[in-house]
């Protein structure tokens, strides 16, 4: 077997040997069922130690290149074809149902405009920060790389939490605080826990589409409650309460998903009041809590936490690849919500709570919110002149944030033109996926910081001419 191996080289010599015998295979010139040279052999041959060989066949072995047969060496292990697959004929209308986009968005190896993205683009977050972190934690003795976490999650950041969240006027002690692995799950920790198949709960309408889709998959009936510029009409959710008794209401109040507008404390106010007449609870998500550059009222606020469970999470401004959120509610709930937690997943990353644990108080996550929060605004405002531009009905200015919810003037359903702008390589989230029972919206969310690209203003020129 010929490689050529340059021991001056920066890339190691087993990453070498791997790739070359990997080019070997891939091209046939080593064919299945070949035995590759002995592992003395191949360091004799090549001037390398026995255990570099064995490091890079074992690594082969791993990828599926080589088997390994006791007592006869190593050989060429049998290629698998990728099987054609067929294109799925309900393709171009999943790409707009709730899952379809999130798809979209989670496919790192396209180069589509993802102006329907629910996050910022990675280069618009502090990686070096990321990676610098975790060289300092993985040097620790203590930082517990293999063991499970505990069951609340990491106490010094909750304890650091409970900080934060004092900051914005939330009294919670670090045992109100359970972690979790993003908002995501401790949204459905707390459906898991509070409502069942054939329960009634109130959502934001339009509100945020993946919990939609979560709460369809329990069985859970979803009753939209109309969004304003001041937060849920409260005209329209006292008549719903004449007529349906849910358990939770889940709802945005900073920088709400999709229209980016902040509740006022009149809507705040009105809300607790029929939270407690009506008695039900209410899920605040504040995942975007951190693009908000100034104050805002929030329900948690108000309440301090009787009545409101408080979501955030580090995914939107540190990294979504850490997984780390929260919940924080009443003492006994919290308890009963940290049994949930353990049942369906034993415990969350220590590892990724101590990183975001060391990028909280090592003093830069402030500075970079605020570098975020001027880059976000920049963006905004050119988006808003790209909008305005085309033609688009934008429904408010936004405070902050990375959303616009605009309007297609003449379209009744804007899935249509998301269709069409898919053929184009430019991902749209249309209106109808934010809403309870996907109903035809002419509305659009665009995602300012994906906004920018040239593609998109083309699109939109040529789509409403």
């Amino acid at each position: 077997m010929q490689l050529s191996l340059n021991s001056a080289s920066s890339l190691p010599l087993i990453d070498q040997i791997v790739s070359g015998t990997r080019a070997l295979i891939d091209d046939r010139v080593l064919r299945p069922g070949m035995r590759v040279p002995p592992i003395r052999s191949f360091a004799e041959t090549h001037g390398v130690s026995r255990f570099t060989v064995v490091e890079a066949y074992d690594r082969l072995v791993a990828l599926g290149y080589l088997q390994s047969r006791r007592g006869a060496g190593f050989f060429v292990a049998p290629r698998q074809e990728p099987v054609p697959t067929a294109t799925r004929s309900d393709e171009q209308e999943r790409a707009f149902d709730n899952t379809g986009v999130l798809y979209q968005c989670l496919d790192h190896t396209s180069e589509n405009v993802k102006v329907g993205a629910g996050w910022l683009p990675p280069e618009w977050l502090d990686e070096e920060g990321v990676r610098r972190n975790i060289r300092a934690l993985s040097r620790r003795a203590d930082a517990r790389v293999v063991d499970y976490g505990t069951s609340r999650g990491y106490r010094p950041l909750r304890d650091q939490l409970q900080i934060k969240l004092g900051e914005i006027g939330i009294a919670a002690d670090p045992k109100q605080i359970v972690l979790a692995q993003g908002a995501t799950q401790a949204l459905d920790i707390v459906f898991r826990y509070l409502v069942k198949p054939g329960d009634c709960v109130f959502v934001d309408d339009p509100g945020y589409w993946n919990l939609f889709s979560m709460l369809r998959l329990q069985g859970i009936n979803l009753i939209g409650v109309p969004r304003t510029q001041d937060g849920p009409d409260t005209a329209a959710l006292e008549a719903l309460l004449a007529q349906h008794q849910p358990k939770l209401f889940f709802t945005h109040s900073v920088l709400h998903n999709p229209t980016a507008c902040n509740l006022t404390p009149a809507t705040a106010f009105r809300i607790l009041q029929l939270a407690e007449k009506h008695n039900f609870l209410v899920v605040e998500d504040d995942t975007y809590a951190d693009f908000h550059p100034g104050n805002a009222t929030r329900l948690a606020q108000l309440d301090q936490l009787r009545r409101v469970i408080y979501v955030g999470s580090f995914s939107k401004t540190l990294s979504a690849n850490l997984r780390v959120g929260f919940l924080a509610c009443d003492m006994d709930l919290a308890a009963k919500l940290t049994d949930v937690k353990i049942i369906t997943c034993v415990a969350t990353s220590e590892f990724a709570e101590r990183l975001v644990y060391l990028m909280l108080i090592e003093g830069h996550y402030r500075k970079f919110l605020e570098r975020v929060q001027g880059r976000l605004g920049d963006a905004t405002a050119r988006t808003l002149r790209l909008l305005e531009k085309a033609g688009l009905n934008v429904y408010a200015e936004p405070q902050g944030g990375m959303f616009v919810w605009a309007e297609a003037p003449g379209i009744n359903d804007s899935a249509q033109l998301a269709t069409q702008a898919a053929q184009e390589g430019i991902m749209f989230a249309p209106g109808n996926i934010f809403r309870p029972q996907m109903q035809p919206s002419p509305w659009l969310r665009f995602n300012v910081a994906y906004a920018l690209d040239p593609r998109l203003e083309r699109f939109l020129g040529d789509a409403l001419r």
